[in-house]
């Protein structure tokens, strides 16, 4: 395993360069397997998971919990201690069973913020949860309010590092200049999703109605690069299995860039002996820009063949290929 250094300060933490997700532990992944899931990363040296409190609430129409709860009971049943890192994130949760984030989501309040985040350290069993993420933007809520929220949990010691996920980069900055300007945390890690294939980012849907912000896109990689503090965390870098079988594809990657990006993959892959999505990942921990590849897997197999591509070692040519790719 390789390591990678997130945040900055008292709270900065050594991860794996392999995030595992847990978003269908406990629901569609049944607790043996997911267990043995979670034995194998840590073995291979895996100490960075991520979880939600909603997970995965679209499963049986509730309102999630049940991921945390059973990363819970595994920490319970092994013993695990402040040497695993875990990362959840709270705003996304339905306020009621039978509804959505885009409808009735708790939302970024003070009140829910800290509620919330007691409910996740109890279902993990933790008296702090190492990286708390703002899953969701909420226009609602006076964003200074939500900054000093999650500053004073940092300051009592609940919370250690701050994220964000699926917010315009512009928010972002703004609470990020908030958090300064009053001396408090702000956010370190950004949660997007991001893949080899570029999807198009002007479609619309029910959470972003002018087009999509949850995706890592130019104005983001270059925020990045003028804040080097900063890490991705690139969710569904596999494209939910769309590299293997390609009628998966969201309908916003159908567009001329795509067989381009694809054909390159492909011909890595054959000279590296290593299947595509082991490219993908390669790729990403490799990169010029901080990324961290969070995947998560339902079987024995598709973990290890994640974990291969910790070691796979492209050459700058291979790079130089992945990259112009369009």
């Amino acid at each position: 395993m390789k390591y990678r250094t997130i945040g900055t300060g008292p709270h900065s933490r050594e991860v794996s360069v392999l995030a595992l997700g847990a978003m269908l532990f406990g629901s569609v992944t049944d607790e043996k397997t997911s267990f043995a899931l979670l034995d194998r990363y840590v073995e291979a040296g895996g100490n960075f998971i991520d979880t939600s409190d909603n997970y995965a609430f679209w499963i049986d129409g509730g309102q999630g919990g049940q991921s945390e709860e059973l990363l819970g009971r595994w920490r319970r049943s092994r013993g695990v201690g402040d040497e695993i890192v875990f990362a959840t994130k709270l705003g996304a949760r339905p306020l009621a069973p039978g509804t959505s984030y885009t409808d009735n989501a708790e939302g970024l309040s003070a009140k829910v913020i800290r509620e919330s985040s007691e409910r996740s350290r109890e279902r993990l069993g933790l008296e702090r949860l190492d990286l708390l993420y703002a899953h969701i933007d909420d226009h609602t809520v006076p964003q200074r309010e939500t900054v000093e929220a999650f500053g004073a949990l940092v300051a009592e010691g609940t919370v250690g590092l701050l994220g964000v996920s699926n917010q315009a980069v512009w928010r972002v900055e703004r609470a990020r200049a908030l958090a300064a300007a009053a001396g408090l945390p702000g956010y370190e890690v950004l949660q997007y999703q991001h893949s080899h294939l570029r999807p198009r980012t002007d479609v619309p849907d029910a959470l972003f109605p002018d087009g999509s912000l949850g995706h890592a896109g130019a104005e983001l990689a270059g925020y990045l690069r003028a804040e080097p503090a900063l890490t991705l965390v690139a969710y569904s870098p596999l494209l939910k299995g769309a590299y293997t079988r390609p009628e998966r594809l969201p309908g916003d990657y159908d567009h001329p860039g795509t067989p381009a990006r694809l054909a390159v993959l492909h011909e890595v892959a054959r000279e590296t002996g290593a299947t595509v999505n082991q490219v993908v990942l390669a790729w990403q921990i490799g990169h010029e820009l901080p990324i961290l590849p969070l995947a998560g897997v339902s079987s024995p197999a598709q973990l290890e063949e994640n974990l291969a591509a910790v070691d796979l070692e492209l050459s700058a040519e291979q790079r130089a290929r992945l990259d112009a790719a369009h």
